[in-house]
């Protein structure tokens, strides 16, 4: 009940601190911010998309500004998810090398620009990926729950 609290708590602190910080010289009456969609979307689709955000975080880790956007952004996925991260936490880091090791070659690209990994196609395979929906549904004790309907 505690942690279900502080995911609450910890969710309203992100989407209002735009109004806190760095807004001060808006008008409020003018001020209209945008919220993420994640609270109405399923835990099970939050994982999958905070799975998602792990693989491109890793795999553009030389890229500090890319990794600091997404690295936030699957931060705030994690307080839209109620999921066993005790048993996610190994998985999620086999599943997302696994694809990331992936050798995808595509001849006319290779022809034309060298060394290209393909690591946003390898993240997105892992996300329509059937071992992802089962991780899932392995570690995401109610799947169809959305973070607005409580935890």
């Amino acid at each position: 009940m505690v942690k279900a609290r502080l995911k609450i708590l910890y969710s309203c602190c992100l989407l209002f601190s735009t109004l806190i910080c760095g807004a001060s010289d808006i008008p409020r009456h003018t001020f209209k911010p945008d919220y993420p969609g994640a609270p109405k979307r399923t835990f099970i689709q939050n994982y999958k998309d905070m799975v998602f955000a792990s693989c491109l975080t890793k795999a553009y880790n030389d890229n500090k500004d890319i990794v600091k956007d997404i690295g936030s952004s699957e931060g705030a996925l994690q307080q839209w998810v109620s999921y066993d991260i005790n048993e996610s936490v190994d998985e999620e880091f086999k599943i997302v090398n696994s694809y990331l090791s992936r050798n995808y070659f595509n001849p006319i690209v290779e022809a034309q620009i060298k060394g290209v990994k393909f690591d946003f196609l390898k993240c997105l395979d892992l996300y329509h990926s059937k071992e992802l929906d089962k991780l899932a549904r392995k570690v995401v004790p109610y799947p169809q729950r959305k973070a607005s309907q409580g935890y």
